[in-house]
């Protein structure tokens, strides 16, 4: 089968003893489309999903995301929202792959693949008609359990909603509210994010409390049923009477902690619930991933994607926007992103 791939580069922050080695440019455009959203399964084979128009586009790679074949269609969704943060959602479970995707009127589609490499559409997620209208949308999975969180529309505000799958997203449980801001809203146009660990699930938002979009993290401890008390993430606050459209990152690492990245002003923080924030750049749209304990991060500045490792050191690797990154193995990541409607990758050696 053909790669979408013309050219993938494989590039390394250190070689020999630490020494530093300058970072090529991807220059492989894997496909026209926008919003990449990227999973890795539990045979390290690596799934993308994004979409183009109103189709809802998918390739995977098998050889640690050194080529991808041509994307396969999953399914034509008049008006799909693919731009500005909102964009089709990938998890992976025991029950296979699952992937879930709204229309600007706010309906949420999930579709799970069969073993023949085909697709077909399951259920829709949200149980009330048009209410995710914004569209902005996270989904995870671990064992048998699968997740959604979106921004919901239903009792007027955008409240934090949420639905659980154990068939892979065949079905989907009755809605669930997660969390409803005291001052009406959360924050209207911030990307939530997910993570199943086991029998837990964490979710990330931003809220409007106060007058302040700070983040905030709640978490359930028996599988998505029921939620305790959301905690406030670092001691900082940023005043705004606006949205930043910034809904910043989640990962558990192999120890099951909660890390976080995201954005207050112009400022990038990291942050682990309960501990105070530490600045780490400057830029938007930040990102992370969790490889034995430690982080890689991603982000946005003046237009370039840069990707910060272990150490440390920062290195750009093109222009774009909506950087997604995956681990491969303990030494290399994948970074996929945006830019002018096409889609590039580069796998990073660290």
């Amino acid at each position: 089968m053909k790669s979408i791939f013309a050219v993938i580069i494989s590039a390394s922050f250190f070689i020999g003893s630490c020494k530093e080695q300058k970072l090529n440019k991807a220059d492989s455009i894997t496909a026209n489309g926008q919003m990449p959203n990227l999973v890795k399964d539990v045979s390290g084979d690596l799934h993308l999903v994004y979409g183009i128009g109103d189709s809802l586009m998918y390739t995977y790679s098998n050889d640690q995301g050194n080529s991808f074949p041509a994307p396969l269609l999953i399914s034509i969704i008049p008006h799909l929202a693919a731009a500005s943060s909102r964009g089709p959602q990938i998890a992976a479970s025991d029950n296979g792959i699952t992937v879930m995707a709204c229309n600007t009127k706010g309906d949420i589609f999930s579709f799970k693949q069969e073993k023949t490499n085909k697709w077909i559409q399951t259920a829709r997620i949200n149980d009330v008609d048009t209410v995710a209208k914004e569209g902005l949308m996270a989904l995870s999975g671990d064992g048998q359990n699968v997740f959604a969180v979106w921004l919901d529309l239903r009792n007027k505000h955008n409240q934090l909603f949420g639905a659980k799958s154990t068939d892979g997203g065949k079905s989907w449980s009755k809605n669930m509210m997660i969390y409803v801001s005291p001052d009406v809203t959360v924050c209207e146009c911030c990307k939530p994010s997910v993570v199943v660990k086991g029998n837990n699930v964490y979710v990330m938002f931003r809220n409007w409390l106060n007058g302040n979009r700070d983040m905030y993290l709640i978490q359930s401890a028996d599988g998505g049923n029921t939620f305790g008390a959301a905690q406030k993430l670092g001691e900082g606050n940023w005043p705004l009477n606006g949205c930043p459209m910034d809904g910043g990152s989640l990962v558990v690492d192999k120890d099951g902690n909660p890390k976080t990245i995201w954005r207050r002003q112009k400022k990038i923080y990291i942050c682990e619930p309960g501990s105070a924030e530490k600045e780490i750049g400057e830029g938007r749209s930040c990102t992370l991933e969790s490889i034995n304990g430690k982080n890689v991060y991603t982000w946005i500045e003046n237009g370039e994607i840069v990707v910060t490792n272990f150490q440390g050191i920062k290195k750009s690797v093109g222009k774009g926007s909506t950087p997604v990154i995956k681990a491969i193995d303990d030494n290399h990541v994948i970074c996929v992103w945006e830019n002018e409607k096409k889609l590039f990758a580069v796998v990073l050696e660290l």
